[in-house]
């Protein structure tokens, strides 16, 4: 005990700020599609998936346009596109 007598304790925290660089990124992977829905949009049909993201729950889970997912993310679409 005596050889941390001569120790001071308080600790020295850093002021310097932290650097972040504008080109950090992060993209959501998308796990499953939950649910698939259509919508009838004026003279337009628009179907929904319901995606679940792999950093997010059940309760999280996200309505996107099916086109736009399936061209991004087509390894979650196993079935058939209602909208082909």
């Amino acid at each position: 005990m005596d050889q941390l007598a001569s120790v001071h304790p308080v600790f020295k925290i850093s002021s310097e700020s932290v650097i972040v660089k504008d080109n950090i990124t992060y993209e959501e992977i998308s796990v499953e599609i939950l649910d698939l829905q259509a919508w009838r949009l004026r003279n337009k049909e628009v179907t929904s998936v319901k995606i679940l993201w792999r950093s997010q729950s059940v309760e999280r889970a996200t309505w996107k346009e099916e086109a736009i997912m399936m061209a991004k993310y087509p390894h979650i679409f196993p079935f058939d596109s209602v909208s082909a």
